[in-house]
């Protein structure tokens, strides 16, 4: 029997995946109970495991700015950490990446094998552990980035915007329509990466985001609608109205022709993503 390991459980993706994952035999280990840049600790945890999904990050994109010692310590060294220990031992190592690794100036949806070119701190230390998972554990080393998450257990934009809109002191909820991505729903990439796991597809990178694209404008709209309120309260902006320390990509298309050459479907629309996220009770009342 498979048994498997995922790192950074308590996040919103990591719980999903442990839903994803029912049935099986699975270790979840929160980021407090593993330290995935203590070596010792992780040639203990990864003992005896098949596959190891790794979503302990520092994800705290501005913080980073001033602080990427430390984004480099969780985001570039511990997965290089867990990379040499499923080496040793033949396990699979999955990598959650991000669109961050790229600088957001294309047109057209980013392919799996453009260079790596980031803008921000963040980035910078994500594009270090995609390296270093690649370089470390070749056959059994996969890459898979996604963007723009929203889940139950964890930041949500579509609850955050919900709340807004019901406000009766809100005439109108601002959101910004100059960076356009694919909301991806963490249940669906939980899915995903299950049946990348279990699958025969090569070790290599993948895009994990649920299909199509729109802006965050077009997100904010989609959930409106959902929910039974008016879209048009939602109004557009740009995002010089919400200066942040970390610039943030403006275009975070990703292509998804990995999942093709394995022969593996790609995740389904972020709009019927959205509608059965929506239909379970994701965001609440």
């Amino acid at each position: 029997m498979t048994r498997y390991l995922i790192t950074g459980a308590s996040g919103m993706l990591g719980h999903d995946l442990v839903a994803a994952l029912e049935g099986r035999d699975v270790v979840a280990l929160s980021r407090a109970e593993l330290d995935i840049t203590d070596a010792a600790a992780v040639a203990s945890a990864v003992a005896g495991i098949d596959v190891v999904f790794n979503c302990a990050a520092y994800t705290a994109v501005d913080a980073a700015e001033t602080d990427e010692d430390t984004a480099h310590l969780v985001n570039a060294v511990g997965p290089a950490t867990l990379a040499e220990a499923t080496a040793a031992t033949g396990a699979k190592l999955i990598q959650i990446s991000t669109d961050y690794v790229f600088q957001g100036s294309a047109t057209t949806p980013y392919p799996e094998d453009e260079p790596r070119d980031p803008l921000n701190a963040y980035g910078r230390t994500k594009a270090g552990g995609e390296e270093a998972v690649l370089g470390l554990n070749p056959a059994g080393g996969y890459v898979v980035r996604t963007a723009w998450l929203y889940g139950e257990h964890g930041a949500n934009f579509p609850a955050t915007m919900l709340r807004l809109g019901r406000d009766p002191e809100r005439e109108s909820v601002s959101v910004v329509d100059d960076q356009v991505g694919q909301p991806t729903w963490t249940a669906d990439l939980a899915r995903q990466l299950v049946l990348l796991a279990d699958s025969d597809a090569p070790a290599g990178i993948y895009h994990g985001t649920n299909s199509g694209q729109g802006s965050w404008f077009d997100f904010a709209q989609a959930t409106f609608q959902e929910a039974g309120l008016d879209p048009a309260k939602v109004k557009p902006t740009d995002s010089s109205q919400f200066v942040r320390p970390a610039p943030r990509p403006a275009y975070s298309v990703l292509g998804h022709d990995a999942w093709s050459r394995a022969g593996l479907e790609p995740m389904r629309d972020w709009r019927a993503a959205l509608h059965a996220a929506a239909t379970s009770g994701v965001f609440g009342e």
